[in-house]
């Protein structure tokens, strides 16, 4: 059974729709969605529409970026050992190639350190820090971490190592007591945009750091590092991390994809050609095809395999770690369906409004994904915990309406540690508080959500007669791309559509076609094979148009979301 959703529409502004689409030459619909994300000027959608590396914001507006910049020229110039440290997650390692291949770039050997998931956890930990001292390292710079890591710095900082942070995660109170700290969310940090993924952070600081080095004569004997060529990984890490593809995000991923479409790295070249990407790369080839399969090693094998696979510059090498991280891949997607079949047998029957469910059975590396999928199926904030010597590591997915950080706090006198944020979160548990943890929270879960906030919720940009939707509104939205977090594909509405018939293709996906006044389409919908049979008039339909090409032919078809049959009420 399929479960019941709010339709919401964004209010038209047929005033901003004309203005708009007069200034900027488009259609009254491609106004209105520009409006739909808080675009309601011609220059601000303008900028959008069109976006220019030249609308990067100045990295010096970083707190702290001069003391990171001279703290790293310093090492260059003296030679001392650096180490970049990374986190295990797509970003993270991508945010380590970065460093790592500019410094290379330049003529400096870096090493890297990528912790362990299973056991030493996320962010710098004290055994790595005295085993970097001991190596010889006099400079750390943390990518994608380091934030929250001040008991690790001040023990680096005792041992002679100075430490650099770029991150991009939540500080609560002051910022560690590092050498620099790099990150738009701390407090005094005048940097204009806040939703940088850790690559991102780590692209404005070798911005920073390469026009620092250019002005003291650094490249006097070659020509300075190309940083556009970059871009390629700052994309993968940006999309993988479902930050707000807006403002520099949207212009990273943007230039960002164009670089992966033409990418000299043996590896990135071997793991398009192994998901078999024919086509051009957009955000949903990263966010489906290439990132789990870089993540896939940090989640259930070793990181360090999809670091090297980002920075080799051997094609037989990339061609062999393509192959293993597509291995862990499927061994990650078995690990997942394992664990979702479990959790669902646990979930029969089922009826308080906050799930958590735990297991020795499960790998704390699935667990997160699989916290996701409950969400999207029950509604319900989700926390999965993987049980192990006596301790359990979770994640928690929250949504729309509840707050999963402050329903964490509400039970923080059980649980070990936790950190993260209002959609999602990480925890440390005692099996012995373990009970009393799971009351805690479904009790607060059960007086907070009534039935109404779990009725999950689709937002769409406009109601439209079926004759507007032609190639020319396609290429428009198309403009609007690429889509992801806080830019999502468009969707829009037919209301009182007819359905001739329905079919069946691939178990689970439904084929039709839609009548609408004088126009019919052919669409597609995903998943939708429970909806199976349709037939009549009196139909709404919620879709996104897109051109189909096969064979060198070109159709205009509808990919639909969801489908109700009767009047549909809507939500302002």
């Amino acid at each position: 059974m399929r479960k019941k959703r709010r339709w919401k529409v964004s209010p038209a502004n047929k005033e901003l729709q004309t203005e708009l689409g007069r200034e900027l030459n488009i259609l009254p619909l491609t106004a209105q969605l520009l409006v739909n994300r808080g675009l309601v000027d011609s220059c601000m959608a303008s900028s959008f529409l069109r976006p220019d590396l030249a609308g990067l914001h100045d990295p010096l507006l970083m707190k702290d970026m001069d003391r990171a910049v001279e703290r790293v020229s310093k090492a260059l110039v003296n030679k001392e050992p650096i180490a970049v440290y990374g986190d295990y997650d797509v970003d993270g390692t991508t945010s380590a190639a970065l460093l790592f291949l500019f410094f290379k770039e330049i003529g400096v050997e870096a090493a890297t350190y990528i912790p362990d998931r299973q056991t030493e956890g996320y962010g710098l930990n004290a055994d790595a820090v005295r085993k970097l001292a001991a190596s010889g390292t006099r400079l750390i710079i943390t990518v994608d971490c380091g934030s929250s890591n001040s008991a690790e710095i001040e023990l680096a900082t005792s041992l002679g190592v100075d430490v650099v942070v770029t991150d991009h995660h939540e500080i609560s109170g002051d910022a560690p007591g590092a050498a620099a700290v790099l990150n738009p969310k701390q407090k005094g940090c005048a940097f204009p945009f806040k939703g940088l993924a850790g690559v991102g952070v780590a692209f404005n600081f070798i911005m920073a750091l390469r026009s620092s080095l250019r002005e003291k004569g650094w490249f006097a004997a070659s020509s300075a590092p190309n940083l556009k060529r970059y871009l390629d990984l700052v994309a993968i890490g940006t999309v993988a991390d479902l930050v707000p593809l807006m403002d520099e995000n949207r212009i990273f991923v943007h230039y960002g994809l164009k670089e992966l479409e033409n990418t000299s790295r043996p590896g990135l070249k071997a793991l398009i050609e192994l998901a078999c990407l024919r086509s051009r790369p957009d955000a949903d080839s990263i966010a489906y095809q290439i990132a789990p399969r870089i993540n896939a090693a940090g989640r259930v094998a070793s990181a360090s395999t999809a670091l090297r696979l980002l920075v080799t510059e051997d094609g037989l090498e990339a061609a062999s770690l393509a192959a293993e991280l597509d291995r862990e891949n499927c061994a990650r997607q078995k690990m997942e369906a394992e664990t979702l079949e479990e959790a669902l047998v646990m979930l029969e029957g089922y009826t308080d409004r906050g799930i958590v469910l735990f297991s020795e059975k499960w790998h704390p590396g699935v667990i997160g994904i699989v916290a996701s999928r409950l969400v999207d199926r029950f509604s319900r904030p989700s926390v999965l915990i993987a049980l192990d010597n006596g301790v359990g590591k979770g994640s928690a997915r929250g949504i729309r309406s509840f707050d999963m950080l402050e329903g964490l706090k509400s039970c923080s006198s059980r649980l070990e540690r936790f950190g993260g944020h209002k959609a999602a979160a990480g925890l440390t548990v005692s099996t012995g508080n373990l009970a009393t943890f799971r009351d805690e929270f479904i009790r607060y879960a059960n007086d907070k959500l009534t039935d109404d906030d779990l009725t999950p919720e689709i937002s769409l940009d406009a109601v439209v007669a079926l004759d507007e939707v032609n190639s020319r509104l396609i290429a428009e939205i198309g403009s609007l791309a690429p889509f992801g977090q806080s830019n999502r594909e468009p969707l829009l509405c037919l209301p009182d559509a007819q359905i001739v018939g329905t079919e069946v293709v691939g178990n689970r996906h439904l084929r039709f076609r839609v009548k609408h006044g004088s126009c019919s389409r052919s669409a597609i919908g995903f998943g939708l094979a429970g909806l199976h049979p349709m037939r009549g008039d009196g139909y709404a339909v919620v879709f996104s148009p897109y051109i189909d090409e096969w064979q060198g032919s070109r159709s205009l078809r509808l990919r639909v979301k969801d489908v109700v049959h009767g009047a549909v009420k809507f939500q302002a």
